[in-house]
Parts: structure tokens; sequence; C-alpha cells
């Protein structure tokens, strides 16, 4: 991929949405959120049918660890208006709720871009969805009422394809799962299509709705869960990750499109890069090498100098292997230089949002840079002790700070690390002149 430095016409996000625990439904309430550092875990709901009664006590059974009640969940998960998308209610009842909510935000992000969703029909715009199986609804191997929908009804097969045909876009269309790097394997994705010529523009984007507890049993099985019910990212106090719920869209295009038809300029995409840990260790175990090998690789191709970096959104999972790891890669890569670029994670905020983790990350670093404020990550007082934090300059963002630009430009990166290996970074920047707090 070539850089913005090198690009007469760059790829800008010029539109976006977001829908985060806590009742978050717009980027003014997450920055909001953010800038007041404030944690939007709350108990499981109990609105979905699920074996709470089991699911908090397996830590009885010999090889099964403490499960908390809580989590990081979406208030309006299940709130959809079908005939607004012309969609059937007993269809839109054997959708995904990932669909549901993953057409809303598509909707939104369009909208807050400028652009008017009912007059798109037939335009040459793309749409690439991180989203992961959740295990919604009845089993599509028996006879049920909802036979027949179940087929676009799975949620990972249909978001992507449901948006298009919502809304009648043309161009390519697809979902991505690359675990808890599907948001910015997306982004990516996008990008390359736009710059490609494959479309005009596209929504990137991703969404996660827990339709099953089933990433609360599989991590309580590898004792990853937090035991107190809150994610401390990169801190020494923290015990396990924590599973939230969000999802995010952003438009994509070319920078003279964008101006042309007087859509808002939220940052130049500098430079997207994915990459996999490759054989050796277990799949679930964090590779810092591959991390590194990434980050060094995305700031080539963007064409920058790694100390004009102000703030990364990391992963931050929380995990005894994770954070560590990451953290010896972001200071391997940005904190050897001259300038301290303050880190943090929004999972501290929402819990680790799985599938949409990375989009949720890049909305806080755009929200930032039009604030000029960097959001502190909740539980940075007490720095984990597994790194060596006075061997570079990276630190933990602890409080909210002033983002200085350089020479007019606000740079930030944000990173996302799969599950099944695979690994994605973004370097974004943002001119001063966009800033205004209205949006």
């Amino acid at each position: 991929m070539t850089s913005t430095a090198q690009d007469p016409d760059p790829i800008v996000i010029s539109g976006m949405a977001v829908e985060a625990p806590g009742g978050i439904d717009s980027p003014s309430a997450f920055w909001s959120a953010l800038a007041d550092a404030r944690e939007l875990i709350t108990p499981f709901p109990r609105d979905r049918g699920w074996p709470l009664e089991d699911l908090l006590t397996l830590s009885r059974i010999d090889g099964w660890a403490k499960v908390c009640d809580a989590g990081g969940f979406l208030n309006g998960a299940a709130e959809f208006d079908p005939a607004f998308f012309g969609i059937g209610q007993r269809e839109a009842i054997a959708m995904d709720p990932q669909q549901r909510v993953g057409m809303r935000v598509a909707w939104k992000a369009l909208e807050n871009s400028g652009l008017n969703p009912g007059d798109l029909d037939g335009a040459d715009g793309g749409c690439f969805i991180g989203v992961s199986p959740m295990e919604y609804g009845p089993r599509g191997g028996e006879v049920n009422a909802y036979s027949g929908h179940r087929i676009v009804g799975f949620g990972q097969l249909g978001v992507a394809g449901r948006i298009s045909h919502g809304i009648g876009l043309i161009g390519p269309s697809m979902c991505v799962d690359s675990a808890c790097a599907s948001s910015l394997t997306a982004v990516h994705l996008a990008t390359s299509a736009v710059r490609a010529g494959e479309c005009e523009w596209a929504i990137a984007g991703a969404v996660c709705v827990m339709g099953s507890p089933i990433a609360f049993y599989e991590f309580a099985k590898h004792n990853a869960l937090s035991t107190d019910g809150h994610c401390r990212s990169y801190s020494d106090d923290a015990t396990g990750t924590l599973w939230g719920e969000g999802a995010g869209a952003i438009l994509v295009e070319r920078e003279s499109r964008a101006r042309a038809l007087g859509h808002r300029v939220y940052g130049r995409i500098l430079a997207t890069h994915t990459n996999h840990n490759g054989k050796g260790k277990p799949i679930l175990v964090p590779r810092a090498e591959a991390q590194e090998r990434l980050i060094r690789r995305t700031i080539e191709i963007a064409g920058i100098d790694p100390g004009a970096i102000g703030m990364i959104e990391g992963h931050g999972t929380a995990t005894r292997a994770g954070d560590p790891a990451e953290l010896t890669a972001l200071q391997n890569t940005y904190g050897s230089g001259d300038c301290a670029p303050l880190v943090g994670s929004v999972k501290s905020n929402a819990g680790h949002t799985q599938a949409a983790a990375g989009i949720l990350g890049l909305i806080k670093v755009l929200l930032a840079g039009q604030h000029g404020h960097i959001p502190p990550s909740l539980f940075a007082e007490n720095p984990t002790t597994r790194v060596d934090w006075d061997r570079s300059n990276l630190r933990l963002a602890t409080k909210l700070e002033p983002w200085e630009p350089t020479n007019g430009v606000r740079y930030g990166a944000v990173s996302s690390f799969g599950a099944g290996g695979s690994n994605a970074h973004a370097i974004i920047a943002m001119p001063v002149r966009e800033e205004s707090d209205d949006f």
C-alpha cells in the first residue's frame, strides 16, 4: 500500500458512527464517556435466555475459573425497525442481531458523512464488515418457525450483504473474520479497494453482539477471564480480559471526492497493514516479534517518522501474555524516539468487544484528534511490571491530556491482534484545521 506522502489524492475517513456499552449511540456520547474516564461495564443481561446460574458457578468445576457477573453490553442490541429497512417481521427475528446493529450503524455513518442513504440505490460503494459467529438462534439443521430465513440470517454470512442490499450498493461486499483483528482488517481491505478503483467509496467497520455466552465459557476454561469484573489493560493488577459488545463504521473515499462533495475529513489513512504470527507457539499465544514486524512495516508504508506518533490505541486485552508482548513491540518501535507517545485501550472502558475492538479504537483516535486531547486509559495508575518502562519513552495515558500537533497534524496509531494469529495496524493523520466539536 502506498503512503499518503506518495499519494496526491489520499484515502480519507469522512463519516463515522458508533454504538458501545452504556447506552452509547453516537460519536459525541462516546467521546464524553472516554474524556470522563467512565467505565461502561454492567451485569449480564437478563433477557437473552443465558444459563446464568450455570455460567456464574463454573468455578466449582475443577479446571475452570470464575466468571464475574460483568461485561460490556449494548443496551440497544434488540432494538430494530425492520420496516425501515424493508424486512419482514419473521425474517427480522431470524436475523442475527449483529446484522441488525450493523445495518443501523452503517446507515448512521453515511448520514454522518452528509450522504442520504435513501438516495444511494445503485451507488458504486463497497462494504467491508468485520464479524465473528456468535451462536444466535435455533440450529439451522432442524425444522422450526424460522426455516427459510436462516441461510441469510446467520450473522457472519449476511452483515455486509444486508447493508449493501438494504442501501442498494453495487460495489464489493464482504464479511471479514480474523477474530479480534477483524475491524482493522476490514478497514485495510476497504482502503485497498478504493485505492484500486474497485469502488468509489466504501463502508468499513465491525460489529459484535453476543448471541450466546460462548466467549465467557471458553476463556473461563483457559483461566484468562478477569476475576474482578474489570478489564485492567496494561495494569499490574490485571487478571484477564472481560468480554464486551460494540459496533462502529466509517466511510472511506478519496480526499478529492470528499472535498468536492463537502464531506468532513476526520483523518487521512496513511497506512494499514496485516500479518500473521506464523507457526511455533500455540495459536492463542501473541507474538511480540510478529507485532513488531507489523508495526515497522506499517511505519515504512506510511513514510513518517515514528516519533511523530502522539497517541497509540493499543489492543490491551489485560491478559498476562498479551499485554507484555504488545508493550514490548510498541517500545521497540514507537518508544525508541525522542517523543513520548501515550498508549491506552478502550477495552478498559467497554471490555473486549472482539471483532469490533479495532473500530472502536480507531474511532477513539479520530475523536481524540478532533478534540485535541488524549483520553485516559482506565486502571493505568499501576502499570504492569512485566515490562521495563524505563527502557523507552512509551507511557500510559492516565488522565485527559492535550494532544499537541506536529506541523499542524496529529498522528495516531491503532493495533488489533486476533486469537487465530492475525495482526493488524493502522496509522492515521488528523489535520488540525479540521478540528471542531459539533459532530
